[in-house]
């Protein structure tokens, strides 16, 4: 029986969106997208995702709030962020409480190439 591993994506790009969302599925992810931010804190509620890939400047609330929230919730502990942003200097702030930070532009290979490496093994 194959065990799902959920990657939680958050971006409000729909071309990156699309694009991180192929990347992810090659790599062997179950993915689930949400737009803004308040989706995502509404998602990571209820849900712990393996992954989370982390737009920072989201509607509705921040990738930074997400991330805190994130780091917050000892049962999310586990759960690996990598932060995929154009804000350079905010992601770079952020670079302690996050596993990964990836400047935009992100490629399709660079992000499925991380990711299989993330990949739980067994």
């Amino acid at each position: 029986m194959d065990t799902i591993v959920e990657a939680l994506l958050v971006e409000d790009d729909q071309l990156l969106l699309d694009l991180y969302n192929r990347a992810l599925t090659a790599a062997g992810y179950h993915v689930t997208v949400t737009p803004d931010g308040q989706q995502a804190l509404d998602h990571l509620a209820e849900n712990i995702p393996y992954l989370v890939i982390l737009d920072l400047h989201l509607p509705k609330r921040s990738g930074e709030e997400v991330l805190r929230y994130i780091r917050a919730e000892t049962r999310l502990a586990a759960t690996k962020v990598i932060i995929a942003s154009a804000d350079a200097a905010l992601a770079n702030w952020l670079d302690q409480q996050a596993d990964f930070v990836l400047n935009k532009p992100v490629t399709y290979t660079q992000l499925r190439a991380l990711t299989l490496r993330l990949f739980p093994s067994g």
